[in-house]
């Protein structure tokens, strides 16, 4: 029989029963999403009870506003029934959830490193007995446990696990911007309505029960409670809205209880414990006597609590926020000293009580939220840390101390990635007469989101001046970190010569180690000419030294693909991948993949650089970093171009153009532009392809970027020599070979010998051809297949047929394997010309594989197991197993003992069929 909460919901009922029917075969995550009372609660019990009928673990946390402070309360709250199974993973895994909780002092663990072990923990878990997790009010869980939730929800797919969360419609919440699917509980229908009401107050008179239809507008918990309201309570409700009305409703009855009733029902709304005990004991302390047992009962008569276990909790969250809003501000304090009075002054929820009794400055009680946020940081827990230095702002008696606590509230905000409370933290910050250096900080603080781009009030010059000045106060660090922000600019924008040139003199000027990978990314970022020298050099001695430090090998990973050092920037990205993703640094590995797959795609390692870049996109999403997801997107477009999928690639350059135009980030406008101009490369279209790269070279143009253009020399001149934009480009060829007189940038050097050579008139194009293909080109394996098509092409227009064909069929031969496939079709058009018939290329099976599946494919190939393969990638290694279910029909074989030789052969399909 339907319960009376759930009349008018039968198709959501059925979706969710659904979905726990088929547990064992697909994992889900679902929003169960409506305004207050709408019957969330209700329906969430009764998928509790569906699934506690079919045998599945039931693991439940509902939100609680008094929590919302404390670093991953929801997620310690959800996971306590099953700590016993902390010990089945890993040690990094368990000791970032030991840490998180409380129960380790060791270093903080990146947040994403806790998301991992909680889904590790789960598909565990879930390995012998299907997992249902349950989360009411996600609104009021803390920052932390959200992301984590949000983080597990994206990879239950694979999973016998399905996760159900409850979202007021009214309440953001940090599941919202996941993209799950939805059930939506809105108004009940007339007929729903009326049956509901008729169910649970059938005496009401006719009269009555129109009017309580009328304001309880279709809402179920309206209906239940409203039509037990008394007459004198439920005058004017229905001007109020229902939110309110419901509020009215549930403090009438407080007036009607005990006095030892109230005062204990406040304290329980403030207690953030979910023992009985204390709140009994902080009311004795309030009143001054002791307190019943019986002081509830009334309470739970009047429908305001409902036994929980051994302790109770509100029947709505609407009726926590009624005793709240029903008692005066020094009630509360009153009721907040007596639970911290209770706690004892080693319990961190005792500070954060003692500062909500707070009516004044308090030094002393400022420097405990200190400590206290101080704790949270070691936890991974950045939210709290934020709220603890802020209340502590709030009760500092000093000036300086409170803007102190303010902008080191504000520097991790942007952790956040919360603009808003970033803004509001220095606006209260900047009156408090800030020393120089707190001025320097603070200006510092407002251009770091984005890497600065979308604050232009703070450019690359003022923060170089910024940092030479907090180098001169002896913080030689912060001011490394300033000047890393004043580099990202010249990356991202185009500051110009001047602002570049004083960030390389203060980073000159800097006592560091000249090999310190954050100089040299420095430098390398701000000058990737003028310092290219310095730079490389210091990059080959650091080569060895690669992944000792995961995130300094990614920092100069990433420069060495401005400075053209493309396959010591592949190298420096993979190196840095193993470290960054077990110590669970998504956002750095992010950049990591991205650094790898611009090298890979530049180099044409397109199985590289297309699993990579898919993997940034995923990644970028989820930590938030729009540029760099449209970077990676814009990488996709280039790769999809070089394998001749050109409607892919014009759609992955426009998603990626819509990101960065709006707030000019060059090297995503460069990229695009890269991407649409070997699209038309490859189809033949020469003139098109000329008028998209040239715009990376002029400076006028969005997609201008000093580095990136570099590795555009090759295509330019081909583009130009088949559209009679000769001339034009001989300029810019001028332009970049005085570039190359200061760096020895390869890909550079590379590039300029392939223009020299298909510009080049008369009998000096032959020499040209045989210096380009001297060059040391074994780390290139593009640009050395470019340079054999143009050699053998000009040797077979020249009448040098059987010349023409060694170079040409090696061109072929490399662009085959490579996977770009419309550079390998010219190359065997030039040998039919050359009267050498050929077979058409033959399809590599691996070329049927999604990224995703390609880099699984290629991690099973190295001899991983599931495990580890899910270890590095982030998701259960149940989730590989899927994947594998799919490549091994595409693959055509039957275990992964042969992946490594499927992915090595064609599969025996002409492209002509597929």
């Amino acid at each position: 029989m339907t319960s009376t909460r759930l009349f008018g919901r039968e198709s959501q009922v059925d979706r969710v029963r659904e979905a726990i029917e088929h547990i064992e075969e697909r994992g889900a995550a679902l929003i169960v999403r409506g305004e207050a009372g709408t019957g969330k609660t209700a329906l969430l019990a009764e998928a509790s009870a569906v699934a506690t009928a079919r045998g599945v673990r039931v693991l439940t946390i509902a939100g609680v506003e008094s929590e919302t402070r404390l670093p991953f309360a929801a997620l310690q709250s959800l996971l306590h029934p099953v700590r016993s199974a902390f010990d089945r993973l890993p040690e990094p895994r368990r000791q970032a959830l030991r840490v998180a909780f409380g129960m380790s002092d060791a270093a903080a663990p990146d947040p994403f490193l806790v998301a991992w072990a909680t889904l590790n923990l789960l598909a565990e878990i879930a390995a012998t007995t299907p997992v249902l997790v349950v989360v009411e009010d996600t609104h009021w869980i803390d920052r932390s446990s959200a992301d984590v939730l949000a983080f597990v929800a994206r990879r239950l797919d694979a999973e016998p696990v399905v996760m159900l969360a409850a979202v007021r419609e009214e309440s953001p919440s940090r599941l919202d911007g996941v993209g799950l699917p939805e059930v939506v509980l809105g108004p009940l229908t007339d007929d729903a309505a009326t049956a509901l009401l008729t169910a649970c107050a059938p005496d009401l008179s006719r009269e009555a029960r129109r009017r309580l239809l009328k304001v309880a507008a279709g809402n179920p918990l309206a209906l239940l409670e409203l039509a037990s309201l008394a007459p004198e309570h439920s005058r004017d409700l229905d001007r109020l809205p229902l939110t309110a009305r419901l509020e009215r409703a549930f403090a009438s009855r407080l007036s009607d209880l005990p006095t030892h009733t109230r005062t204990l029902l406040l304290v329980v709304a403030l207690n953030d414990g979910d023992t009985l005990a204390e709140s009994f004991a902080a009311a004795a302390l309030i009143i001054g006597e002791p307190v019943e047992a019986g002081a509830l009962t009334p309470a739970i008569g009047a429908r305001l609590l409902s036994v929980n276990g051994p302790g109770v909790r509100f029947r709505h969250p609407l009726m926590r926020s009624a005793v709240y809003q029903a008692s005066g501000a020094a009630d509360r304090r009153r009721a907040h000293a007596a639970l911290a009075d209770v706690l004892g002054e080693s319990d961190d929820r005792a500070v954060w009580h003692r500062a909500a009794a707070a009516s004044g400055p308090e030094e002393t009680l400022a420097e405990r939220l200190d400590a206290r946020a101080l704790r949270a940081r070691r936890r991974g827990d950045v939210v709290a840390a934020v709220a603890a230095l802020e209340r502590g702002a709030e009760l500092s008696q000093d000036r300086r101390r409170r803007a102190e606590r303010l902008l080191t509230a504000a520097a991790l905000a942007v952790e956040l990635g919360r603009r808003d409370i970033v803004a509001r933290l220095l606006a209260e910050a900047e009156p408090l007469a800030l020393s120089p250096q707190q001025k320097a900080r603070a200006a510092w603080i407002r251009g770091d989101f984005d890497d600065g781009m979308r604050e232009d009030r703070v450019g690359a010059h003022a923060l170089a001046s910024l940092a030479e000045q907090v180098a001169a106060g002896g913080d030689v660090d912060l001011a490394v970190r300033i000047l890393w922000s004043g580099a990202l600019r010249c990356f991202w924008s185009e500051p110009g010569s001047q602002a570049r040139r004083r960030v390389v003199e203060v980073a000159e000027s800097l006592p560091v180690d000249a090999a310190d990978p954050r100089l040299l990314a420095i430098l390398g970022y701000a000058a990737p000419i003028e310092r290219g020298a310095r730079v490389i050099a210091g990059l080959r001695l650091l080569a060895d030294q690669a992944g000792t430090d995961p995130e300094s090998t990614r920092l100069v990973g990433s420069a060495s693909v401005l400075v053209g050092t493309l396959d010591l920037g592949l190298g420096f990205s993979a190196a840095a991948l193993d470290g960054l993703r077990a110590e669970g640094r998504l956002q750095l590995l992010t950049r990591a993949l991205v650094a790898q797959a611009s090298s890979a795609a530049h180099l044409g390692y397109l199985r590289v650089a297309g699993p990579a870049a898919a993997e940034a996109v995923q990644l970028a999403t989820e930590t938030s970093q729009p540029y760099l997801y449209g970077m990676a997107r814009a990488i996709e477009a280039q790769v999809a171009a070089l394998r001749g999928e050109e409607e892919r690639a014009y759609s992955l350059a426009g998603e990626a153009e819509r990101v960065g135009l709006p707030v000019g980030a060059r090297p995503v406008l460069a990229t695009v532009q890269i991407a649409r101009g070997l699209a038309a490369l490859g189809a033949g279209r020469y003139a098109e392809a000329y008028d998209q790269l040239r715009r990376v070279h002029d400076p006028a143009d969005p997609a201008y970027q000093l580095a990136l253009r570099c590795h555009t020399l090759a295509d330019l001149a081909e583009a130009a020599s088949h559209s009679g934009q000769e001339v034009s480009m001989r300029g810019i060829v001028a332009e970049m070979e005085e570039a190359a007189l200061l760096t020895p940038s390869p890909s550079l050097h590379i590039g300029l010998r392939h223009a020299r050579a298909v510009l080049a008139d008369g009998v000096r194009a032959e020499s040209l051809h045989v210096a380009s293909l001297a060059a040391d080109l074994s780390h290139h394996p593009l640009a050395r297949a470019r340079a054999q098509l143009a050699y053998g092409r000009w040797l077979r227009r020249h009448h040098r047929v059987a010349d023409s064909r060694p170079p040409l069929r090696a061109a072929r031969d490399i662009f085959d394997t490579l996977g770009a496939l419309p550079w390998g079709e010219r190359a065997r058009q030039e040998l039919r010309a050359s009267g050498e018939s050929g077979e058409p290329r033959v399809r590599e099976a691996s070329d049927r594989l999604t990224p995703q599946e390609l880099q699984i494919a290629l991690l099973v190939a190295e001899g991983l197991t599931n495990k580890e393969i899910s270890q590095r990638l982030y998701v259960s290694h149940r989730t590989i197993g899927t994947h594998l279910y799919r490549i091994f029909p595409k693959l055509g074989i039957t275990s992964r003992s042969e992946v490594r030789a499927a992915l090595s052969r064609p599969d025996g399909t002409p492209d002509a069929v597929t």
